[in-house]
């Protein structure tokens, strides 16, 4: 009976610390593509004009939210 009930306890916890590693892991693989996308478009958007700067602040942004989140910055700096 403990056996099973310490299985069940290994299964339990193994669940718990599984989700916050695949979340950080997600954060993790989307700032690393919001980075590339960030200075992919300065880059290639120095030769037309249009830069964003890379601050802490857009960083997060373009890393959380990806190339939705760099089109919003373009049109906040832009636009309005």
């Amino acid at each position: 009976m403990y056996f099973l009930l310490g299985i069940l306890l290994i299964y339990i916890v193994g669940k718990l610390i599984r989700i916050p590693i695949k979340i950080i892991g997600k954060l993790i693989m989307n700032g690393l593509v919001g980075c590339l996308l960030l200075l992919f478009f300065n880059f290639f958007g120095s030769s037309l004009g249009i830069t964003l700067p890379i601050t802490k602040l857009s960083a997060v942004i373009a890393g959380f939210f990806g190339l939705p989140g760099i089109a919003v910055m373009l049109i906040f700096r832009y636009f309005l």
